[in-house]
Parts: C-alpha cells; sequence; structure tokens
C-alpha cells in the first residue's frame, strides 16, 4: 500500500463517512437539527471535494498507483451509500431511487472487475456520462443532506429532484458500461 497524498486524502474519505452519519445519531439537546444539516453537509461537500482532489493530486504528482485505482471507487460507493441510506431513513429521500443509484455502483464495480480479469478493464473506463451523473448525485445529496432553505431555494425540492435526475442518469449510464462491455467481448 503506497501512502501518498491522493491516497491519503482516500483515507479521509472514508474517515468521515462515521463523522457525517453520527451527526444524525445525537439527540437534538445535544446537537440542534440545523446543526445536523449543517454538520452532515459540510463534510459529505469537503469528502466530495476529496474525491476530486486525490485524482487531480494523483495525476499532477504523478502518484497514481494500484492500490489508490482500487480505494478511490471503494470510497466513493461508501460514502454514496452512507448518505443515501441515511437520507431514506430521514425521509428525504426515495428507497427505490437509493436502490437504483446504489445496484447501480455495485453491478458497475462488478462488471469492471470482470473486465479486468478477461484484459479489457480499460473498455469500461469512466465515460463523461458517468461524471455528469456524479454531479448530479453529489449535488442532490447534498441540497438533501441541508434539507432547509438556501437563497430562497426549497433545498428538499430541487434536491429531489436532482436526485430523480441522478437516477435517469444511473440507468443510462449503466446500460452504456454494459453495452460498451458486451461490444468488447463480442469483438474477442
Amino acid at each position: 500500500m503506497t501512502l501518498n497524498i491522493p491516497n491519503l486524502l482516500t483515507w479521509l474519505r472514508i474517515l468521515l463517512i462515521p463523522v457525517f452519519v453520527t451527526a444524525f445519531y445525537l439527540s437534538d439537546s445535544t446537537l440542534s437539527p440545523h446543526l445536523k444539516n449543517l454538520i452532515a453537509t459540510g463534510v459529505f461537500l469537503l469528502a466530495s471535494a476529496t474525491d476530486w482532489l486525490d485524482g487531480y493530486l494523483a495525476r499532477r504528482l504523478n502518484q497514481s498507483s494500484a492500490f489508490g485505482a482500487f480505494l478511490d471507487p471503494v470510497a466513493d460507493k461508501l460514502m454514496v451509500a452512507a448518505a443515501l441510506i441515511l437520507l431514506v431513513k430521514l425521509g428525504r429521500a426515495d428507497a427505490i431511487i437509493a436502490f437504483i443509484i446504489i445496484g447501480r455502483e455495485i453491478t458497475i464495480s462488478a462488471l469492471r472487475e470482470w473486465m479486468a480479469k478477461v484484459g479489457e478493464s480499460r473498455s469500461i473506463a469512466v465515460s463523461m456520462l458517468g461524471k455528469i451523473k456524479t454531479t448530479f448525485q453529489m449535488l442532490s445529496i447534498a441540497l438533501l443532506l441541508y434539507n432547509e432553505r438556501l437563497l430562497g431555494m426549497d433545498c428538499q425540492v430541487v434536491g429531489s429532484l436532482l436526485l430523480y435526475m441522478a437516477a435517469l442518469l444511473t440507468l443510462w449510464s449503466m446500460g452504456y458500461y454494459l453495452m460498451m462491455a458486451m461490444q468488447r467481448l463480442k469483438e474477442k
């Protein structure tokens, strides 16, 4: 395991998961609902920023590693899954949407592992569609975690709309990755 700045940022993202989940499990007398929303949103946004930053630094500092390539998507999926499960528990997101997003992540992870075993890992590299899906997903989760009015905007309404759009993009990107994988395997 290589300990470098990008990998440390990925580990930080994993360590932030219990911090952000714990905020909602503290009593209202310990932490007001407003502070719970604010802390969870801030921690989630920090984790989201480290997701971008660790990839950027790995490329910029030439510190890419096999371990980092493995751990980074695991950290992302853990953070998103924890947030979605928490949002469902809080009644801020529909369980079916969380299932679609989490199910897609598991499916694509398994597909990538299988494709790597048959020597075709490059054929299912992250696409622009996947990046757009991730952007919608992260914005929607942050807004749903905050769950209060922000600059006159109802974060629950906007966050829910963005989450539904993220779910549609999730299904679309999953279909895209599955088609790419099948096409590459047929060519072999």
